[in-house]
C-alpha cells in the first residue's frame, strides 16, 4: 500500500510537472501571437498645411502616443489636402477614409451649428482652459457624443488643447468702430460667420492654407486666422501690416483629436487609457509650446516684418457681444441641441468665471511695475 501510495505521489507530481510545463509554453506563446499580429497603423490627417505649428502639434500628439505605446500603436499624421480637403475631415474619419484626424470642431459646423460652441463665440467670460474643464466635468463630453450621434458621425472626440484668444484679424488700415466692418469681404469660421455677418461684413469661410492667397488677390479686403506663429508662417504680414488683436469671435477655442468609432473601439483597454493620458498630457505642452512660440513670432513680426498691431476698440468688443446674443438666441430656437449646450455652458461658466473673477489677482498691474514705461525688471 505505501509502495502504490509512493508511486501514486510520483504520477501526480508528473501530472503536475508536465501541466505547469505547457502553461508555461501557453505564457510564452500568448506574447508571439500578439507579436506576430503586429503593431496597429492609423493614418491620420490634420486640417492644416504642413508648415503650420498646428500641424506640429497634431504631430506632437501622434508621437507621444507612438512613445507610450511602445510602437504598439503606430499614427501617421498628413498635412491638410493629403487625403481630403480640411473641411471634408469629420467625413472622412466618420466613413473610415481616415482613421483619426486634427482640427477644430468649428470645422464642422455645416454639419451642425451647436458644434461651434466648442470655441467660436465668447465663451461667456470663460477663457479656452475653463471651456475644457466644462467639457470634462460640466457636462460636455456626454452633450458632444449626444451631438455626433445626432448626425450619424461614427466619431470619437476628444477636445484639448486650450487656445489663447484670438485677434479681430488683419486689415487694410486699423478698425476703429464696428461701423468699419460694414462691407468688408472677411474671412472667419463657425458661429462667427453669423457674428461677423451681423456686424456688416461679407463673410468667406475659408480653410487656413486659402486665406493669405485670397487676401492677395483682392478676395478678401480682411481676414482672422489663429495666432502669431500661424498668422506669420501662413504668410499674413506679407499681405497686410495691419493686425488688430483682442476679439470675442473666438475667445475660448481648442483643438479636436478625432478617431473613428469603430477602428477606436477596437483598440484595447489599456491602449485607450493610453490614449486618454496623452490627450491630457499634448493639451497642457501644447499650451507650454504655444506661450514660447506665439511670444516669439509676435516680437518678430514688429521687429522684423514692420507689422503693427492695435488693441480692438472697446465699443467693437461691445458690438460683438451684442450680436453674438442675437445669434445664439435665434439658433437656440432653431435647434433644440444649441439650447441645451448653451445653457449647460452658461450654468458652469456663471460659477468657475466669478470664482476666477473674485480669486484671480489681474496680472496687469504686475507687467506695469515690470515692464511699462518705469518698469523696474532692469534694476532687479
Amino acid at each position: 500500500m505505501k509502495r502504490r501510495t509512493q508511486l501514486g505521489g510520483r504520477t501526480s507530481r508528473r501530472k503536475f510537472l508536465s501541466g505547469a510545463a505547457m502553461a508555461g509554453a501557453a505564457m510564452v506563446a500568448a506574447p508571439s501571437v500578439v507579436k506576430a499580429q503586429g503593431p496597429v497603423n492609423m493614418r491620420w490627417q490634420s486640417t492644416w498645411p504642413s508648415k503650420d505649428i498646428f500641424h506640429e502639434f497634431a504631430l506632437d500628439f501622434a508621437k507621444k502616443v507612438n512613445d507610450m505605446t511602445g510602437g504598439d500603436l503606430k499614427i501617421e499624421v498628413l498635412p491638410a489636402g493629403a487625403v481630403v480637403p480640411a473641411f471634408g475631415l469629420l467625413d472622412a474619419v466618420s466613413e473610415g477614409t481616415l482613421d483619426g484626424g486634427h482640427g477644430v470642431l468649428v470645422y464642422h459646423y455645416g454639419k451642425q451649428t451647436a458644434l461651434a460652441l466648442w470655441g467660436s463665440g465668447p465663451g461667456f467670460a470663460m477663457d479656452a482652459n475653463m471651456l475644457l474643464a466644462w467639457h470634462k466635468y460640466g457636462g460636455g463630453k456626454e452633450l458632444l457624443a449626444k451631438l455626433y450621434d445626432s448626425i450619424g458621425a461614427n466619431v470619437v472626440s476628444f477636445p484639448y488643447g486650450p487656445m489663447p484668444t484670438q485677434p479681430l484679424g488683419w486689415f487694410k488700415k486699423p478698425v476703429a468702430k464696428a461701423e468699419d466692418l460694414q462691407g468688408l469681404k472677411f474671412r472667419t469660421v463657425g458661429i462667427s460667420i453669423d457674428v461677423f455677418t451681423g456686424l456688416g461684413a461679407a463673410v468667406n469661410a475659408l480653410p487656413g492654407g486659402e486665406i493669405v492667397a485670397a487676401l492677395d488677390r483682392g478676395l478678401l479686403d480682411a481676414a482672422e486666422f489663429n495666432n502669431a506663429s500661424s498668422d506669420r508662417v501662413l504668410g499674413f504680414p506679407d499681405v497686410s501690416k495691419i493686425c488688430m488683436l483682442q476679439s470675442y469671435h473666438q475667445n475660448a477655442e481648442q483643438f479636436e483629436i478625432l478617431f473613428n468609432k469603430p477602428k477606436y473601439e477596437g483598440l484595447p483597454d489599456q491602449m485607450k487609457a493610453i490614449i486618454a493620458n496623452a490627450v491630457e498630457a499634448a493639451s497642457q505642452d501644447m499650451a507650454w509650446k504655444a506661450i514660447d512660440r506665439y511670444s516669439q513670432d509676435y516680437v518678430a513680426m514688429q521687429t522684423t516684418d514692420q507689422v503693427k498691431f492695435y488693441k480692438t476698440p472697446d465699443a467693437i468688443l461691445k458690438k460683438q457681444l451684442e450680436v453674438y446674443d442675437e445669434v445664439a438666441k435665434k439658433k437656440a430656437g432653431e435647434n433644440p441641441l444649441f439650447k441645451e449646450i448653451l445653457q449647460s455652458q452658461i450654468a458652469f461658466a456663471e460659477r468657475a468665471t466669478r470664482w476666477e473673477q473674485d480669486t484671480v489677482v489681474g496680472r496687469r498691474l504686475a507687467f506695469d511695475h515690470y515692464f511699462g514705461q518705469e518698469g523696474v525688471a532692469k534694476e532687479l
